[in-house]
Protein backbone atom coordinates (compact mmCIF):
# COMPACT_ATOMS: atom_id res chain seq x y z
CA UNK A 1 0.00 0.00 0.00
CA UNK A 2 1.31 3.28 -0.84
CA UNK A 3 1.70 6.47 1.81
CA UNK A 4 -0.90 8.22 2.78
CA UNK A 5 -2.29 11.77 1.46
CA UNK A 6 -5.31 13.46 2.68
CA UNK A 7 -7.07 16.37 0.16
CA UNK A 8 -9.05 18.86 1.99
CA UNK A 9 -10.46 20.67 -1.62
CA UNK A 10 -14.27 21.65 -2.06
CA UNK A 11 -12.96 22.25 -5.64
CA UNK A 12 -14.92 18.94 -7.26
CA UNK A 13 -12.63 19.32 -10.15
CA UNK A 14 -9.48 20.09 -8.34
CA UNK A 15 -10.16 17.34 -5.67
CA UNK A 16 -10.91 14.53 -8.62
CA UNK A 17 -7.55 15.88 -10.86
CA UNK A 18 -5.39 15.69 -7.65
CA UNK A 19 -6.92 12.34 -6.32
CA UNK A 20 -6.29 10.95 -9.67
CA UNK A 21 -2.74 12.14 -10.69
CA UNK A 22 -1.53 11.27 -6.86
CA UNK A 23 -3.61 7.67 -6.85
CA UNK A 24 -1.78 6.99 -10.38
CA UNK A 25 1.43 7.50 -8.76
CA UNK A 26 0.63 4.74 -6.36
CA UNK A 27 -0.49 7.03 -3.32
CA UNK A 28 -3.49 5.88 -0.74
CA UNK A 29 -5.54 9.08 -1.14
CA UNK A 30 -8.16 10.21 0.90
CA UNK A 31 -10.50 13.46 -0.40
CA UNK A 32 -12.39 15.30 2.10
CA UNK A 33 -14.69 18.26 0.61
CA UNK A 34 -15.52 20.20 3.76
CA UNK A 35 -13.02 21.58 6.37
CA UNK A 36 -14.66 19.69 9.57
CA UNK A 37 -14.24 16.47 8.43
CA UNK A 38 -11.24 16.98 7.15
CA UNK A 39 -10.07 18.03 10.28
CA UNK A 40 -11.64 14.81 11.51
CA UNK A 41 -9.87 12.08 9.04
CA UNK A 42 -6.49 13.76 10.00
CA UNK A 43 -6.76 12.48 13.42
CA UNK A 44 -8.44 9.24 12.02
CA UNK A 45 -6.08 8.34 9.30
CA UNK A 46 -2.75 9.83 10.46
CA UNK A 47 -1.40 10.77 6.79
CA UNK A 48 1.98 11.26 5.50
CA UNK A 49 0.88 14.45 3.75
CA UNK A 50 -1.94 16.68 3.54
CA UNK A 51 -3.45 18.85 0.41
CA UNK A 52 -5.27 21.69 2.29
CA UNK A 53 -7.39 24.16 0.62
CA UNK A 54 -7.83 27.83 2.34
CA UNK A 55 -11.19 28.61 1.58
CA UNK A 56 -13.42 25.78 2.84
CA UNK A 57 -16.96 25.19 4.46
CA UNK A 58 -17.35 24.97 8.65
CA UNK A 59 -13.38 25.07 9.01
CA UNK A 60 -11.36 26.88 6.90
CA UNK A 61 -7.41 26.38 6.38
CA UNK A 62 -6.10 28.46 8.86
CA UNK A 63 -8.36 27.23 11.65
CA UNK A 64 -7.84 23.63 10.58
CA UNK A 65 -3.89 24.42 10.33
CA UNK A 66 -4.22 26.41 13.80
CA UNK A 67 -6.44 23.47 15.43
CA UNK A 68 -3.72 20.70 13.70
CA UNK A 69 -1.01 22.56 15.58
CA UNK A 70 -2.46 22.16 18.98
CA UNK A 71 -2.66 18.40 18.61
CA UNK A 72 0.55 17.15 19.56
CA UNK A 73 0.18 13.55 17.64
CA UNK A 74 -1.02 15.44 14.18
CA UNK A 75 1.15 18.80 14.66
CA UNK A 76 4.43 17.37 12.59
CA UNK A 77 2.44 15.84 9.65
CA UNK A 78 3.78 18.01 6.55
CA UNK A 79 1.14 20.28 4.57
CA UNK A 80 1.14 21.71 1.32
CA UNK A 81 -1.40 24.34 0.81
CA UNK A 82 -3.86 25.20 -2.31
CA UNK A 83 -4.48 28.83 -1.92
CA UNK A 84 -6.25 31.01 -4.25
CA UNK A 85 -4.55 33.80 -3.92
CA UNK A 86 -0.25 34.09 -3.72
CA UNK A 87 -0.12 37.67 -1.83
CA UNK A 88 2.14 38.17 0.77
CA UNK A 89 0.12 38.80 3.23
CA UNK A 90 -1.02 35.44 2.85
CA UNK A 91 1.99 33.51 2.05
CA UNK A 92 3.64 34.65 5.41
CA UNK A 93 0.90 33.62 7.73
CA UNK A 94 0.78 29.86 6.12
CA UNK A 95 4.13 29.87 7.12
CA UNK A 96 4.18 31.20 9.86
CA UNK A 97 1.51 28.71 10.55
CA UNK A 98 4.36 25.82 10.07
CA UNK A 99 2.70 25.22 5.83
CA UNK A 100 6.21 23.01 3.97
CA UNK A 101 4.82 24.49 0.84
CA UNK A 102 2.05 26.09 -1.28
CA UNK A 103 0.46 25.99 -4.99
CA UNK A 104 -1.62 29.21 -6.01
CA UNK A 105 -4.64 27.81 -7.89
CA UNK A 106 -4.34 30.45 -10.75
CA UNK A 107 -1.17 29.05 -11.81
CA UNK A 108 -2.40 25.31 -11.09
CA UNK A 109 -0.09 22.12 -13.07
CA UNK A 110 -0.55 18.78 -11.87
CA UNK A 111 2.65 17.65 -12.62
CA UNK A 112 3.68 20.74 -10.64
CA UNK A 113 1.44 19.04 -7.47
CA UNK A 114 3.54 15.98 -8.12
CA UNK A 115 6.84 17.33 -7.96
CA UNK A 116 6.22 18.96 -4.43
CA UNK A 117 4.62 15.95 -3.09
CA UNK A 118 7.78 13.47 -4.03
CA UNK A 119 9.99 15.86 -3.29
CA UNK A 120 8.78 15.56 0.53
CA UNK A 121 7.62 11.57 0.27
CA UNK A 122 8.93 10.16 -2.67
CA UNK A 123 7.30 7.55 -4.86
CA UNK A 124 7.06 3.58 -4.92
CA UNK A 125 7.75 4.05 -8.71
CA UNK A 126 11.32 4.17 -9.63
CA UNK A 127 11.79 7.51 -11.04
CA UNK A 128 9.90 9.39 -8.56
CA UNK A 129 12.77 8.93 -6.08
CA UNK A 130 14.72 10.81 -8.33
CA UNK A 131 12.41 14.08 -8.36
CA UNK A 132 13.12 16.44 -6.42
CA UNK A 133 16.63 16.03 -5.96
CA UNK A 134 18.08 18.09 -9.36
CA UNK A 135 18.85 20.61 -7.03
CA UNK A 136 21.03 18.87 -4.53
CA UNK A 137 24.59 20.63 -3.84
CA UNK A 138 24.36 23.02 -6.65
CA UNK A 139 25.31 26.73 -5.71
CA UNK A 140 22.59 29.15 -6.58
CA UNK A 141 22.78 32.91 -6.85
CA UNK A 142 20.14 34.96 -5.90
CA UNK A 143 19.85 38.66 -6.76
CA UNK A 144 16.31 40.31 -5.14
CA UNK A 145 16.21 43.32 -3.42
CA UNK A 146 12.26 42.30 -1.97
CA UNK A 147 13.34 40.97 1.90
CA UNK A 148 10.50 38.73 1.68
CA UNK A 149 10.69 37.31 -1.90
CA UNK A 150 14.42 36.45 -1.04
CA UNK A 151 13.65 35.16 2.02
CA UNK A 152 10.90 32.48 0.48
CA UNK A 153 12.98 32.06 -2.41
CA UNK A 154 16.05 30.83 -0.15
CA UNK A 155 13.57 28.61 1.96
CA UNK A 156 12.31 26.62 -1.35
CA UNK A 157 15.81 26.26 -2.68
CA UNK A 158 17.67 25.19 0.29
CA UNK A 159 14.58 22.90 0.96
CA UNK A 160 15.73 21.22 -2.10
CA UNK A 161 19.26 21.10 -1.36
CA UNK A 162 20.98 24.11 -2.77
CA UNK A 163 23.55 26.18 -1.57
CA UNK A 164 22.24 29.64 -1.77
CA UNK A 165 23.75 33.18 -1.89
CA UNK A 166 22.00 36.67 -1.70
CA UNK A 167 22.93 39.84 -3.03
CA UNK A 168 20.63 42.72 -3.87
CA UNK A 169 21.95 44.71 -6.57
CA UNK A 170 24.09 45.08 -9.10
CA UNK A 171 27.48 46.48 -7.60
CA UNK A 172 27.15 43.41 -5.12
CA UNK A 173 26.30 40.80 -7.91
CA UNK A 174 29.29 41.93 -10.05
CA UNK A 175 31.28 41.94 -7.29
CA UNK A 176 30.36 38.42 -6.15
CA UNK A 177 30.91 37.03 -9.43
CA UNK A 178 34.68 38.13 -9.38
CA UNK A 179 35.14 35.45 -7.19
CA UNK A 180 32.20 32.75 -7.27
CA UNK A 181 30.85 30.86 -9.98
CA UNK A 182 26.95 29.52 -9.35
CA UNK A 183 25.47 27.09 -11.41
CA UNK A 184 22.23 29.38 -11.97
CA UNK A 185 21.44 32.98 -10.84
CA UNK A 186 18.07 34.20 -10.82
CA UNK A 187 17.82 37.66 -10.96
CA UNK A 188 15.65 39.97 -10.73
CA UNK A 189 14.71 42.69 -13.45
CA UNK A 190 13.61 46.01 -10.55
CA UNK A 191 16.67 46.39 -8.90
CA UNK A 192 18.38 49.63 -7.06
CA UNK A 193 21.78 51.02 -9.15
CA UNK A 194 21.11 48.42 -11.94
CA UNK A 195 18.18 46.78 -13.62
CA UNK A 196 17.97 43.30 -14.56
CA UNK A 197 18.83 44.08 -17.85
CA UNK A 198 22.21 45.65 -17.35
CA UNK A 199 23.36 43.08 -15.04
CA UNK A 200 22.57 40.53 -17.70
CA UNK A 201 24.40 42.22 -20.09
CA UNK A 202 27.68 42.28 -17.91
CA UNK A 203 26.98 39.01 -17.45
CA UNK A 204 27.14 37.65 -21.00
CA UNK A 205 29.35 40.09 -21.99
CA UNK A 206 32.22 38.34 -19.47
CA UNK A 207 34.21 35.27 -20.49
CA UNK A 208 34.24 34.17 -17.31
CA UNK A 209 30.70 34.54 -16.51
CA UNK A 210 28.98 34.35 -19.90
CA UNK A 211 28.05 30.54 -19.61
CA UNK A 212 26.22 30.84 -16.12
CA UNK A 213 22.46 30.65 -17.02
CA UNK A 214 20.52 33.03 -15.63
CA UNK A 215 16.65 32.85 -15.24
CA UNK A 216 14.77 36.52 -14.89
CA UNK A 217 12.00 37.09 -12.25
CA UNK A 218 9.99 39.82 -13.22
CA UNK A 219 6.83 41.23 -12.31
Amino acid sequence: MGRKILIIEDDALLGEVLKNKLQGQGFEVTWEEDGGEGFKRIGEIKPDLILLDILLPTLNGYEILEKKNAEEDIKDIPVIVISNSGQPVEIKRILNLGVKDYLVKAQFDPSEVMDKVLSYLGSEIDEGAEQGQFLEGKHVLVVEDDQFLSDLLIQKLEAEGAHVSHVTNGRETLSFLESENPDIIILDIVLPQMDGYEILDAIKNNEATNSIPVLFLSN
